[in-house]
C-alpha cells in the first residue's frame, strides 16, 4: 500500500504513527547519529538532533543503537555485523524486562549524517529478526538513498538482503518537487485503517503525481541506476588512488553515487581532521565545486551529486581534489 505525502519528514512521521498503531506500542529503536526529519516525532527518533547541539537527549521511549561504523566505531574491521546487532538484542531484553514491547526500528539504509556509513554485512538481517521476534516492525528510511542512487540496487536496504515492513521516500521522488511516500505491507495498512482518517491536503495531488511518474520514467529510460553504479565505481577508484598518495584520506566508502571519504590526522589513531575538512570544503568552493561534511566529527566529505553526474565531472572533481590535497595544509 502507498500513502502519498509532501516530504521525507512527513513520510517518516506517518511511518512512526503506523508502527505504533499496528503494534499498540510506543518504544522505538534508532541508530546513533541517525537523522529522519524535522517534525516533532522525527526529531524524537533522530540521534543527530537530540544528541546534537540544542538537543536534550533521547526521550525515555527511544533506545539508541551504537553507530555500526566498521571504520572507527566500537567494533572495527571485517565481520562486525553480528557484534553491532547484539546491542539490539540487549536493548530488546531491557524493554521486555520493563514490561513493554517495541513499536519498531527505524533506520537509514546508509547513514548520511552519521558520515556516509555503510552498514556491515548481515546487520539488518539480524536486527530485523530480533525486532520482529519482540513484536515490533522495521522501517527503512530511503529518503536519501532510494530511487537507484546506490547503483547496485534500486533501494539501499536491498544491499542488506532484507524486506522492511515500511519504506519511506522523499526528495528524489519529485526531483526537488515536494513529494514523498510511505509504502507498507497490507497488514500494516489494514491495522492503520482503524477509523481515524488519515488526510493530507496536497499529498497525492495530480501535479505531484505527474512529476513523480516522469521522474520514474527518466530513471528508467536514461538508465540512471546503471549510470550511478558505473560512475560511482569510477569515482571510488579515483578516490582510493588519491588515498594512496594523500595520508589525510583515511577511508573511502559508499555505494553508487552515495559516497564519502573520511579525513584523519593519522591513520593509526584515526584522529579526526575536522579543521582540514573545513579548509578543503572552502578551497573547493573557491575552485568551483561545492562540498560539505558529515559525521559526528564533521570530518567526512560527502559526495551525493545528481544522478546525471558523469565521467567529465568525475575527472574535474578528482583533479581539483588532488590539487587541493597537495597543498601545505595537508602535509602530515
Amino acid at each position: 500500500m502507498i500513502y502519498f505525502v509532501n516530504s521525507g519528514s512527513e513520510a517518516n512521521e506517518l511511518a512512526i504513527r503506523m508502527a505504533r498503531t499496528f503494534t499498540g506500542n510506543r518504544d522505538m529503536l534508532v541508530m546513533e547519529v541517525g537523522y529522519h526529519g524535522n517534525t516533532n516525532a522525527c526529531v524524537e527518533v533522530s540521534s543527530y538532533k537530540f544528541d546534537g547541539k540544542g538537543g536534550k537527549g533521547a526521550p525515555e521511549w527511544i533506545h539508541v543503537l551504537p553507530i555500526p561504523d566498521s571504520y572507527r566505531g566500537i567494533y572495527r574491521g571485517e565481520n562486525t555485523g553480528q557484534k553491532y546487532a547484539a546491542h539490539a538484542a540487549a536493548i530488546l531484553a531491557e524493554i521486555k524486562t520493563s514490561g513493554k514491547k517495541p513499536a519498531g526500528f527505524i533506520h537509514e539504509s546508509i547513514l548520511s549524517c552519521g558520515g556516509q556509513v555503510m552498514l556491515p554485512a548481515g546487520y539488518l538481517q539480524e536486527v530485523y529478526s530480533q525486532v520482529r521476534h519482540a513484536g515490533g516492525i522495521c522501517i527503512a528510511d530511503e529518503v536519501q538513498t532510494g530511487f537507484g542512487r546506490v547503483g547496485e540496487k534500486f533501494w539501499a536496504f536491498e544491499l542488506q538482503g532484507v524486506v522492511p515492513d515500511i519504506v519511506t521516500m522523499g526528495k528524489p521522488m519529485g526531483n526537488g518537487h515536494p513529494l514523498g511516500a510511505v509504502a507498507c505491507t497490507r497488514a500494516v495498512a489494514e491495522a492503520f485503517t482503524n477509523g481515524m482518517e488519515y488526510f493530507n491536503t496536497f499529498g497525492g495531488n495530480p501535479v505531484s503525481c505527474a512529476i513523480g511518474r516522469e521522474v520514474l520514467a527518466i530513471i528508467r529510460e536514461e538508465k540512471l541506476q546503471d549510470h550511478a553504479r558505473a560512475t560511482g565505481r569510477m569515482l571510488v577508484e579515483g578516490l582510493k588512488e588519491l588515498q594512496s598518495r594523500h595520508a589525510v584520506i583515511g577511508d573511502v566508502r559508499g555505494e553508487g553515487l552515495f559516497l564519502g571519504f573520511e579525513l584523519v590526522k593519522d591513520r593509526e589513531n584515526l584522529r579526526p581532521a575536522e579543521k582540514e575538512a573545513e579548509y578543503l570544503i572552502n578551497r573547493m568552493r573557491r575552485m568551483g565545486i561545492l562540498m560539505s561534511s558529515d559525521g559526528p566529527f564533521h570530518n567526512v566529505i560527502k559526495i551525493k551529486p545528481p544522478l546525471a553526474f558523469g565521467g567529465g565531472d568525475v575527472a574535474f572533481l578528482l583533479e581539483t581534489l588532488d590539487q587541493v590535497l597537495g597543498e601545505n595544509k595537508f602535509t602530515m
